[in-house]
């Protein structure tokens, strides 16, 4: 098999047929983050583009998918955040590396506009290897309704052969324009068999994989990604009850924004189970009784507050603190009473 065809989850690999069957100029592949939207959009670009593409896909080996594998295909331009194209390897002009050589400003977190009209230009170039231009978008949602609009007459009229492919992780974010104006697959979800053995594939012990999984909502690569921060089985196991008692060392090494996420998932799952409801992220037994319903939801509307800030924070360990304390005081606000 392929290196390109290699990068695929296997769950995701009957659905690039199926979307290679489709004659559409623009897809919109969306789901909820680590179901591999941007591997998706990028297997099918490079199918798109191959000299000998097969029915599965690209074959791997030709000279379009080499280029692809090492970032300098001339017919596929990739659009996404700064910050992102630095962590997967995406090349940038020359004046936008200079600017952040130079430290003249940050990367940014956004699909700049000037990325997306420099993006209109190279759809209307024609083709270097013959084989058509893709632009690939991901995450589509990090589009500003500034960029979004620069697309919209394009992406309704391409110029030539070009096709689109936008990967979202949160669709609803995106301009109804946009939308209507793509043909939308939503991801699929990988079984609990798939994902644990595809985590075991990527060096995760299956002892720590099946927790990590339901850690990240049944989301292989948010799996990953959390067994990649550090975070094991035996530490998300006792956070809740460790929480409780005020231990900030439960929350271990997190950023305030990761400290919110892995909060929110516990009020979530307490939540379920005062309704009578099954938890999603962590196991019954390793729950703590829920308080009262109005205490959850007091909590869960100051964590969602605490979210709008957590990246400017100016003091993380303070913020850190200050969560654990908050949590802690909810989680005992009538904690032993009955459920209802």
């Amino acid at each position: 098999m392929s290196e390109i065809a290699d990068t695929l989850p296997d769950w995701l690999q009957g659905t690039l047929t199926e979307l290679l069957r489709l004659r559409g100029h623009a897809l919109l592949v969306e789901g909820p983050s680590g179901l591999g939207q941007y591997e998706l959009a990028l297997a099918l670009s490079a199918a798109w583009l191959c000299e000998q593409p097969k029915p599965t896909g690209a074959c791997g080996h030709c000279p379009s998918c080499h280029s692809i594998r090492v970032r300098t295909h001339p017919d596929l331009c990739v659009l996404m955040p700064e910050s992102l194209q630095l962590e997967l390897g995406w090349p940038m002009d020359e004046q936008t590396q200079a600017e952040l050589d130079s430290k003249k400003r940050k990367p940014s977190k956004e699909i700049r506009v000037q990325a997306m009209r420099e993006a209109v230009v190279f759809s209307q170039r024609t083709s270097s290897r013959g084989r058509g231009k893709v632009v690939l978008v991901y995450p589509a949602e990090r589009m500003n309704g500034i960029t979004a609009n620069t697309l919209l007459k394009t992406l309704e009229e391409p110029p030539g052969d070009v096709r689109f492919v936008l990967a979202s992780e949160a669709a609803w974010k995106l301009l109804p324009t946009v939308r209507s104006r793509c043909m939308s697959h939503a991801m699929p979800w990988p079984d609990t068999g798939h994902a644990v053995a595809w985590l075991k594939l990527q060096g995760v012990p299956e002892s720590e994989a099946s927790v990590l999984l339901r850690a990240a909502g049944g989301r292989p690569q948010d799996a990953l990604a959390l067994a990649g921060s550090g975070v094991t089985a035996e530490a998300w196991t006792r956070l809740p009850k460790a929480v409780r008692r005020a231990e900030v060392a439960a929350l271990g090494e997190r950023t305030p924004a990761q400290a919110i996420e892995a909060l929110q998932k516990l009020c979530h799952d307490l939540l379920a189970q005062a309704v009578g409801a099954e938890p999603r992220f962590f196991a019954a037994a390793d729950l703590p009784s829920p308080p009262p319903m109005r205490v959850l939801s007091d909590w869960s509307h100051s964590l969602t507050e605490a979210a709008k800030s957590a990246e400017h924070t100016f003091n993380p360990g303070l913020m850190l603190e200050s969560l654990v304390s908050q949590a802690s005081v909810h989680l005992n606000s009538g904690g032993n009473s009955k459920r209802p």
